[in-house]
């Protein structure tokens, strides 16, 4: 069942349905062109290019999208759709008092907000403490059930005994965990394989955590722990990310074979170089940490930024000036779903060039995780495609004007 905001301005034509559009300009995923339009057949784009190139099948449709920048559908590399702001609900009391019934709603409203808001492709990065209700929410949009993005769901991920919460109860007291604990290389192998065989499309793990309340982050898993479940992961064609922000934690998740870093916030130019050599990507989250910095009492725009933000700002640069990729993903969830964009505008205020910042966001991502038929607007490659007002290159800001969306050639927005 498709949701109101489905549209059907769609002619058929010998069983297939064929629809013109057309903007101001176009970014393919690479570059932004004038003059362009993008015609697609059934889900498929058919051609994308100069206005005067195309021969235009009959009784196609055609869609008006003036004033927008045409674009591939946005691709979310680090999301929790089942999490909602902290200054709503703490992070623990989500865990412990939402049921993974609740927190189910709450997840349907939330891939839907987030497609509208032109994020047609997410990588959820752990149901945290919801079981594998982020596998269900796949399936349940997968056969129209539900409007939301695709999605490439992680399950529960994977800690090292100890090292997560809930926290701060005595010894005596048992709580739901964010995330499954396993220790040992044999018990991290069944993990992995457990996770694997309950629908988990990639396996994330925390490299580092806080062992106690307030502490610093410190390295969790060894490093043939890691070696272990990466090797079960690719071995079964997957692939595993890792939650790490401590040098020692990164590297050993490094050497381990992951394909991206989350966070990364004590990146060193060593460490950076590690991954750009060996085709690791970086995913910032820069948003997270802005967000929980404003929930503890920054006035932000009015204070002077917190350490915290700082740092953050330095790690960044260091990352930008290795050359290592950037994978466009805000931790959304920690804020609010369907504000994906708040990501791109702190990216190009952390020094990143807007074009860079879109390309990272659609080709690069669809290339880092996989996705061959995503991320650009080209002949052969499936219908994700939205139009923003204004022009995002010169204004970033414009991302947050989604006017159109499309996923697999079926209209959503408009």
């Amino acid at each position: 069942m498709k949701s109101i905001f489905v549209i059907c301005l769609f002619s058929t034509f010998l069983g297939f349905t064929q629809t013109l559009l057309k903007p101001d300009r176009v970014f393919d995923g690479t570059a932004m062109h004038d003059n362009w339009v993008v015609l697609v057949v059934d889900n498929q784009i058919s051609y994308a290019g100069k206005a005067n190139g195309v021969s235009l099948p009959k009784n196609t449709s055609e869609v008006n999208l003036a004033g927008t920048t045409l674009m591939p559908g946005i691709i979310e590399g680090h999301s929790h759709v089942l999490l909602h702001p902290y200054n709503e609900t703490d992070w623990n009391d989500q865990v412990l008092k939402e049921s993974p019934v609740e927190r189910a709603v709450r997840g349907t409203v939330h891939v839907k907000n987030s497609l509208l808001a032109g994020v047609t492709t997410m990588r959820d990065l752990g149901a945290e403490g919801a079981g594998y209700t982020d596998v269900y929410l796949k399936k349940t949009i997968e056969k129209g059930i539900i409007d939301g993005p695709r999605l490439l769901v992680a399950g529960p991920a994977i800690v090292a005994t100890g090292a997560y919460g809930p926290k701060g109860f005595h010894d005596g007291v048992t709580v739901p965990l964010g995330a499954e604990p396993a220790s040992g290389v044999d018990e991290c192998i069944t993990t992995v394989r457990r996770q694997m065989g309950n629908g988990a499309d990639l396996i994330k793990i925390y490299a580092d955590y806080r062992w106690t309340p307030g502490a610093d982050s410190k390295p969790t898993f060894l490093q043939e722990e890691i070696d272990a479940m990466v090797a079960t992961a690719t071995t079964a064609g997957k692939y595993v990310v890792a939650h790490a922000g401590t040098p020692e934690g990164m590297k050993r998740a490094i050497l381990g074979g992951v394909e991206t870093i989350e966070h990364g916030d004590g990146g060193t130019p060593e460490i950076f170089k590690m991954m750009k050599d060996r085709g690791i990507g970086l995913c910032p989250t820069l948003t997270a940490g802005d967000a929980i910095t404003q929930y503890r009492g920054w006035n932000k725009g009015i204070d002077p930024e917190p350490e915290r933000i700082q740092q953050k700002r330095k790690s960044f640069k260091m990352a930008l000036d290795s050359g290592v990729q950037i994978v466009f993903g805000g931790d959304v969830g920690v804020f609010t779903h369907g504000e994906n964009y708040r990501e791109m505008e702190l990216m190009v205020d952390y020094g990143m060039k807007p074009l860079d910042v879109l390309i990272s966001a659609t080709s690069n991502n669809a290339s880092m995780f996989h996705l061959n038929q995503l991320g650009s607007l080209k002949k052969g490659f499936l219908a994700d495609i939205i139009a923003v007002k204004g022009n995002p290159v010169a204004d970033i800001s414009s991302m947050k004007n989604v006017s159109f969306v499309m996923k697999d050639g079926v209209i959503y927005k408009k």
